[in-house]
């Protein structure tokens, strides 16, 4: 699949990854990080992508004139911590909010924006939820231009401690699982946040329930870890392509 070009034919649509954090040494170094894991599932090449770490103190761009969506990442990080660059990267979303550009915030991303806007995370209750699980579509997502085409349910590869735990005024939860209401939310009408990875493959999910093990055994009760790391999940992985279709329509 191709997405549209731009205005200008001679260049293809580029994309912003504001990259919060890192995956494990060892996964990085046979799977790449996160940006990768975007770029693919949204079948890019290089040249369609700029990254900014905004973790390591990289400075976001003032404007946006040149990118067609952003995209904000997980992290190992929590957003409960505050961490400056994490607080200054919250300052930033809201000031892009609003405008044209789409933007899709996915795990840490999807909370980030839930907290720039003025809801809360924190860790959920029930602890980790992590593994392949299934979520359901809910009826607000029928006409959403993101999740509207997406079965009733579907499965989702996941890996989180916090959750959004209350959510901004105005966002419109458009997908649940059995563990987290809060799964997938629309924060204004080109602003969405995943808290599922659709970047995932099964290859990722397997490792991270591997790298997780001592963990889950620890701090996940019964019912929240369903360990279906063989399960693909392709309409999650789809919601990369749909985003991108939706940014470069709308960058034309």
């Amino acid at each position: 699949m191709s997405f549209p070009r731009r205005t200008d034919r001679a260049k293809p649509a580029r994309f912003l990854i504001v990259q919060t954090g890192t995956t494990f040494p060892e996964l990085r170094a046979r799977r790449g990080d996160f940006p990768d894991w975007f770029r693919t599932g949204m079948g890019l090449d290089r040249s369609q992508v700029d990254v900014v770490r905004a973790d390591a103190g990289e400075r976001l761009p003032s404007g946006l004139g040149t990118h067609a969506g952003v995209i904000v990442t997980g992290s190992p990080a929590m957003v409960s911590d505050r961490h400056p660059w994490s607080e200054d990267t919250a300052a930033w979303l809201r000031s892009i909010i609003g405008h044209r550009i789409p933007v899709l915030g996915v795990c840490y991303g999807h909370q980030l924006l839930a907290h720039a806007l003025g809801g809360r995370v924190d860790y959920h209750p029930r602890g980790r939820e992590i593994g392949t699980v299934r979520v359901e579509r809910l009826a607000a997502a029928t006409d959403d231009v993101l999740l509207g085409s997406s079965p009733q349910t579907f499965h989702v590869h996941a890996s989180h401690q916090q959750s959004v735990i209350e959510l901004p005024r105005d966002a419109v939860v458009l997908a649940r699982s059995n563990h987290d209401p809060h799964h997938a939310v629309r924060y204004a009408p080109n602003v969405w946040g995943l808290q599922f990875h659709p970047e995932f493959s099964v290859g990722i999910m397997r490792d991270y329930l591997h790298r997780r093990r001592q963990a889950i055994n620890g701090d996940c009760p019964a019912g929240c870890c369903e360990d279906r790391a063989g399960v693909p999940a392709p309409s999650a992985r789809r919601l990369l392509r749909r985003f991108g279709e939706i940014a470069c329509s709308r960058a034309v």
